[in-house]
């Protein structure tokens, strides 16, 4: 047996009343049944918070999604940063995405975690709901199997949902690489390996969207809208921005509804050596501008598109002049390298794009 995780918590707080750790199988679909017919048409006037309610009061579930052995080192780590959180959460929540194996090998490890088997489909967008369907607080958190959340990430999170228009917050994520980072790499393309980008504001501000290593949903519009896109949904090497499509899914859920990213909310995200070549680069630009139209296609408006028309127009070319500038005025190799490696990922996203346009239009 693995080594035993314990730390100390208080099982007779928070809003809802302590449960046992260890979760069977279940049948998503059921679940969601059950709370579509349960459900009733959600308006903004519905989620206004209690006057006497505090910060420390907004419980929280904590979400991990983990599909695979070969990253036990880092969900055991990902499972003790959300335990061990300065205000730590109600309960967190493990969904294994169709691993027997992993799933009771969880189970035999640690008490202090409810762990949920996905035996629906496959795929990220599923495991996540599978696990927030285990939740019985009013905020539900995400964070990734190879994600660490610093000791304030919850605190720091659930600090705008005082206010009722925000239903959703999103966090900074630092990479946190494995080898060393190669030269060629530009940090306004930082989420090629899930990490947060140059260009991001630096103070709290409104958003169309976060990420999902890093965020926090008011339940009541995740359950309004479906949750993740089932349809929509990461399996193995195949990325779609599943979590852009939930934050503009949940953007449109009240006239008033909002996201707010707080950077001050960080969590460091392992990058691995297979995410450090250039050829996954080149395979993650092009994914992301095909699913980024696939989106627009979802949600029937290609104006849910003009967060990434900035950062065509704004961030890149910035980007692209600083380290063309640097690279000449001090004839440094690595940022003339990086601004080819931007003209490289714009081109291979438009090709990505063009793909996915060709293919709509067929259809």
């Amino acid at each position: 047996m693995d080594q035993d995780l314990t730390i100390e918590r208080d099982g007779a707080s928070g809003l809802y009343p302590w449960r046992p750790r260890q979760v069977g199988k279940v049948c998503l679909e059921e679940e969601l049944f059950h709370r579509a017919v349960l459900t009733h048409p959600l308006h903004i006037s519905d989620l206004v918070l209690s006057p006497t309610m505090t910060e420390s009061a907004l419980d929280t579930s904590v979400v991990i999604p983990c599909h695979t052995e070969r990253r036990w080192t880092e969900l055991c780590r990902a499972i003790r940063s959300a335990l061990a959180q300065s205000a730590p959460p109600h309960t967190v929540i493990v969904a294994v995405d169709g691993n027997v194996a992993l799933y009771e090998r969880l189970l035999s490890w640690s008490t202090d975690i409810q762990v949920i088997l996905n035996t629906t489909r496959p795929g990220a967008s599923t495991t996540r709901n599978a696990g927030a369907s285990m939740a019985e607080t009013p905020i539900i958190a995400f964070l990734d199997d190879d994600a660490s959340a610093r000791p304030e990430w919850l605190t720091n999170l659930l600090a705008p949902f005082h206010e009722p228009e925000v239903v959703g917050t999103g966090g900074f994520v630092a990479p946190r690489w494995r080898v060393p980072r190669p030269e060629w790499f530009p940090d306004e393309f930082a989420w090629v390996v899930g990490a947060s980008f140059s260009g991001l504001p630096t103070t709290r501000s409104t958003v169309r969207n976060v990420w999902s290593e890093n965020m926090a949903v008011r339940r009541s519009v995740f359950d309004q809208v479906g949750g993740f896109r089932v349809a929509f949904t990461k399996v193995g090497n195949v990325s779609r921005p599943d979590d852009t499509d939930l934050c503009v899914r949940m953007g449109k859920a009240a006239p008033d509804a909002k996201w707010v990213y707080v950077p001050d909310a960080v969590v460091d995200h392992d990058v691995g050596a297979e995410r450090a070549r250039f050829s996954f680069f080149l395979r993650r630009c092009f994914a992301e501008g095909r699913g980024k139209v696939e989106m627009a296609r979802w949600n029937g408006s290609t104006s849910t598109l003009v967060d990434e028309a900035n950062y065509l127009r704004h961030t890149l070319p910035r980007g692209f002049a600083r380290h063309a500038r640097r690279g000449v005025s001090t004839r440094n190799l690595g940022e003339v390298s990086r601004a080819a490696a931007i003209v490289a990922g714009v081109a291979a996203a438009g090709c990505g794009a063009a793909v996915a346009t060709a293919h709509r239009d067929r259809s």
